[in-house]
């Protein structure tokens, strides 16, 4: 009996936490979300802790130095600016950026070779720095777990750390793992807003999705196939940036499309 009082009142303090957890996203959107944002940079330490012993970081300081100002700069205009944001580029060829929860970001060599010009790097930074504001790799995160991982690790009880490092376990097989439709949709619309905010010409994005267009199937793990197939349509998103362009800026030759310590950056990588 008093383990059915124990379950039940689990149960009820589960659906307060829930129905007191209403977060607010881009642009003002309410969600609800049971990890809290102390959880959310503690699973990110974490999973940052993983990468750093499965991946190379590049031995630039220069260029980790350049995408950390890209990023700040892009951070400072965002709806997100109470965490602290970390940002590492990763020696290897494949064409690929992620965001894991709290804050932490990647881009992997293989990607910023693919670019042309400063405007697309900023664009899928802010693409990433759109999916940490959201908290979309912690909703993501939050369904893979269930109620009761998440209620341990919530509740802090015995099991406490034992549900964080399956959170850090789970969050690491979900790294590459595609987000809603809705989450892409949404990422975009606020990442090309932060571009503009940020001095960025918003056509870096639209010259990126016809790079996911031409590239779309040509590696087995990488960003381009991910969004060709998991993403909303690539045209789709051609059409959507250009009509955001139109509305928010549509002169926005005036912007930042390439810069000289671009050029400079791009050649350290030969």
């Amino acid at each position: 009996m008093f383990k059915k009082y124990i379950s039940i009142s689990a149960i009820v303090c589960t659906m307060f936490l829930i129905l007191s957890c209403a977060t607010t996203g881009p642009g003002g959107k309410k969600s609800f979300i049971v990890i809290p944002e102390s959880q959310e940079i503690a699973i990110g330490q974490g999973m940052a802790e993983e990468v750093a012993q499965s991946e190379k970081r590049l031995n630039d300081e220069v260029w980790q130095a350049y995408l950390s100002d890209i990023g700040q700069k892009i951070v400072s205009v965002s709806d997100r600016k109470n965490i602290e944001y970390h940002f590492t580029v990763i020696e290897s060829e494949q064409i690929n950026a992620f965001a894991a929860p709290g804050g932490y970001i990647y881009f992997y060599t293989g990607l910023l070779k693919k670019m042309d010009n400063e405007a697309e790097l900023a664009a899928v930074m802010a693409h990433e720095i759109s999916h940490v504001v959201g908290r979309h790799s912690v909703k993501r995160l939050q369904a893979a777990m269930g109620v009761q991982l998440a209620y341990a690790l919530v509740f802090g009880e015995d099991g406490a750390s034992e549900a964080l490092n399956s959170a850090i376990g789970i969050g690491m097989g979900l790294t590459f793992a595609s987000y809603s439709r809705e989450n892409e949709r949404e990422a975009d619309a606020f990442g090309i807003s932060y571009l503009i905010n940020a001095g960025y010409n918003p056509q870096g994005a639209v010259t990126m999705y016809e790079k996911l267009a031409e590239l779309g199937g040509n590696s087995d793990t990488d960003i381009f196939e991910q969004l060709a197939s998991t993403h909303p349509d690539t045209q789709e998103r051609i059409n959507n940036a250009k009509i955001a362009i139109q509305k928010m800026y549509p002169l926005p030759q005036h912007l930042t499309f390439n810069t000289k310590k671009y050029e400079d950056m791009k050649a350290r990588l030969k």
